[in-house]
């Protein structure tokens, strides 16, 4: 079922925001959430679930808000100057913006991968044991050792980087980059993965690696992405949202946004004529 969410700030039934046929707790559920830069309001009264079964993927042409209420997720917002969230969000029932909430814990939780490859300028295995020691999820260096080989399968990297573990993440390619950004993510043993425009810097070949590992990945965790890319929405994910304006203007599932929306707005940019 896909649900339309109205223009004013109306709550929809809660069995309208979820998917009632899944029977699955959400992992993260987000309830009237307005973002603003100052005075400029970026993300207007967007509730949704987000559930661990599923890849979900947020589109929408660029300013709609889609980057905006996926950093307000996992708090990267509060990093900019000016930055206030409104509204709700939970993640296991727990509202990640209450006081005293650890907001590094948080990230710990629900990582982040960012359009632009963003490797340490370590090695590549200091890049991923980086997390698991500053958290201390590692109690000796076997242990280490053995979360950076998991994460780095994980992630599809291994065969191609297990005998170089000394050598800069820099140096390897763009598309190796984001997958040892991905692999980083998930040495943290994160619930869920936020991807923002996570191969719009990449080559197709390094885009279908990334494609390949997404698929591979869902079960695990919740995984949230933002593209620009139709296609790519309609190829990774199961679950779609429409934003436009600062708006969610409609979710539910890809295959319905994209053969059977119920919006117009949602029909005229999935057929080309905006955005």
């Amino acid at each position: 079922m896909v649900t339309t969410l109205p223009a004013t700030a109306t709550m929809l039934p809660e069995s309208e925001l979820s998917d009632p046929q899944s029977g699955l707790i959400p992992k993260m559920s987000a309830r009237s959430v307005s973002v603003y830069y100052g005075a400029k309001q970026a993300v207007d009264d967007v509730s949704i679930d987000i559930q661990t079964k599923y890849v979900t993927a947020f589109i929408g042409p660029s300013g709609c808000g889609k980057s905006t209420f996926l950093r307000a997720l996992n708090r990267m917002n509060d990093t900019i100057p000016g930055a206030r969230v409104d509204g709700e969000i939970m993640l296991d029932g727990e509202d990640i913006y209450r006081s005293g909430m650890d907001v590094v814990h948080l990230r710990a939780r629900v990582g982040m991968v960012f359009q632009k490859p963003n490797p340490f300028p370590k090695s590549i295995y200091e890049n991923i044991a980086y997390g698991p020691r500053i958290h201390g999820l590692a109690e000796g260096k076997a242990e280490l050792d053995a979360i950076v080989e998991k994460s780095l399968r994980r992630a599809g990297l291994w065969e191609e980087v297990k005998d170089r573990l000394a050598d800069s993440g820099t140096a390897l390619s763009g598309g190796q980059q984001q997958r040892l950004c991905i692999a980083r993510a998930i040495a943290v043993d994160p619930e869920v993965i936020l991807m923002d425009e996570p191969c719009s810097a990449l080559d197709p070949i390094a885009t279908a690696k990334i494609e390949e590992l997404i698929d591979e990945l869902r079960g695990r965790y919740a995984i949230v992405i933002v593209t620009h890319s139709m296609q790519q929405a309609a190829r990774v994910s199961q679950r779609t949202a429409f934003f436009h304006l600062g708006k969610m203007v409609e979710y539910g599932k890809t295959s319905d946004i994209f053969t059977n929306p119920r919006e117009e707005r949602t029909k005229d940019y999935i057929t080309g004529r905006y955005g």
